[in-house]
């Protein structure tokens, strides 16, 4: 019965390997040897091929020859007592070499002790006394290939499943579900939500709309993938996550202000480099505006049974939106509100200065907005550092409606800093006034 039923697994091994497979048998004694081969192949036919070695060191030259040339070595089928090296010894040696072979030993003399030795060291799947019946042989070989098959495709089936998992966490972030307390991806469902105090960044690339229309379709899918793949890691290395990638634009989410703070600054200093490699290609340089803000917000997944997403919800998250988008209007690469600024754990330790109070778009209470001056280009940005006192009794006198005092440092503030684009918009609505 075996003879006719043992081809399907067989079958399945050889297709499932993509690889030719081999039985080693090991003994001291011919004889024994050709009744082993003889015997396998009544019971496998030609599925396997069948190797023999006469003794342990022969054994294991024959095994590292196998491996070396790719063949898979499902099963060694070893005698215990040898003049060279003790078949237990043997087995262990090869269990080194070849972890996931399994191990028969042929034995009429070992001990416990040397029978312990191979299944603690040599995983051995069972032994036989001598002088075996065949049918013994026969049942022991195919249940130990068929054990070895079904090993194979369960790592094969893990092994997928790990791919899948990595394919899934690109979609939504492992740090997402972390915070929604989920640690299977089959109990997402829609509606798991948790509010949290959180660090909100927005980055956008200048103008990029323009940009774009110079480049084809496939040309924008390119650059964009570049770019991102230039300041992802960085995100990525301050523990921040990805929520969303909205065409050129990046909103990430960060547990710590500081997190995001130092993210901004550096992302505008790998910005540099990257433009660097930019200009040798004889390409454009790029230029990006990040707001960052904190506060409460609401982490969930929405959608229906069919397509689920990630997102957060909140005020906090409109406002680093918007004040993403005043980089624009201040020409600041980097602003952050007075929330953020409240957060950081050490603020002295950047460079920053007050730039406004507004009312953005879709609120009504005012938001003081920050400029971190860390990142500027050193020339501008020891510019911007010179003025920083002056700028700031410009905008206490301002505040305080004295529009002639103020009117006057802003005008030195220009002087000494040309490109300072706040000390610019502060002179215009005086002079509106």
């Amino acid at each position: 019965m075996l003879r006719y039923l043992f081809p399907i697994y067989a079958f399945a091994l050889k297709n499932y390997m993509m690889t030719q497979s081999v039985i080693v048998c090991v003994d001291d004694e011919p004889t024994i040897l050709n009744s082993l081969k003889r015997e396998l192949k009544q019971t496998l036919g030609d599925d396997y091929l069948v190797e023999t070695a006469e003794g342990g060191e022969e054994a294991l030259e024959l095994i590292e020859e196998l491996l070396e040339d790719n063949y898979e070595v499902p099963l060694v089928i070893s005698d215990y007592i040898m003049p060279d090296i003790k078949g237990d010894e043997v087995l262990k040696q090869i269990h080194q070499m070849s972890p996931k072979t399994l191990n028969v030993m042929l034995t009429g003399q070992a001990d416990a002790s040397a029978i312990g030795n191979a299944v603690n060291y040599a995983k051995l799947y069972r032994y036989i006394a001598k002088p075996w019946h065949p049918e013994d042989l026969a049942l022991t070989v195919s249940e130990a290939l068929k054990s070895y098959l079904m090993d194979r495709q369960l790592e094969h089936q893990n092994q997928e499943l790990e791919k899948k998992i990595i394919t899934l966490e690109k979609f939504v972030p492992n740090q997402f579900l972390k915070v929604l307390n989920i640690e299977n991806y089959d109990c997402i469902e829609v509606g798991n939500c948790v509010e949290r105090t959180m660090s909100v960044m927005f980055a956008d690339i200048r103008s990029f709309t323009s940009f774009s229309e110079t480049l084809t379709p496939n040309d924008n899918f390119r650059f964009i993938n570049g770019y991102l793949s230039q300041m992802v890691p960085v995100i990525q290395k301050h523990g921040g996550f990805i929520d969303k990638y909205m065409g050129d634009a990046i909103m990430a989410l960060f547990d710590a202000a500081d997190n995001a703070v130092q993210t901004a600054i550096e992302m505008l200093s790998c910005l540099s480099h990257y433009n660097e490699g930019r200009k040798r290609a004889k390409y454009q340089p790029i230029s990006i505006g990040i707001g960052v803000n904190t506060g409460q917000l609401m982490l969930g997944i929405v959608g229906e049974n069919h397509r689920i997403q990630t997102t957060v919800i909140g005020d906090m998250v409109n406002l680093a939106a918007r004040v993403e988008n005043l980089t624009k209007t201040y020409q600041a690469p980097i602003l952050m509100t007075e929330h953020t600024w409240q957060q950081l754990k050490n603020s002295s330790q950047y460079i920053v200065r007050m730039i406004d109070t507004v009312v953005v778009k879709g609120k009504t209470e005012p938001a003081t907005i920050f400029e971190i001056l860390d990142s500027l280009p050193s020339t501008l940005d020891n510019q911007k550092v010179a003025i920083a006192e002056l700028f700031e009794q410009a905008l206490a006198l301002y505040n305080l409606q004295d529009f002639k005092e103020a009117e006057k440092l802003f005008e030195q503030c220009l002087e000494q800093c040309p490109e300072d684009k706040a000390s610019q918009i502060y002179l215009e609505r005086i002079r509106l006034q």
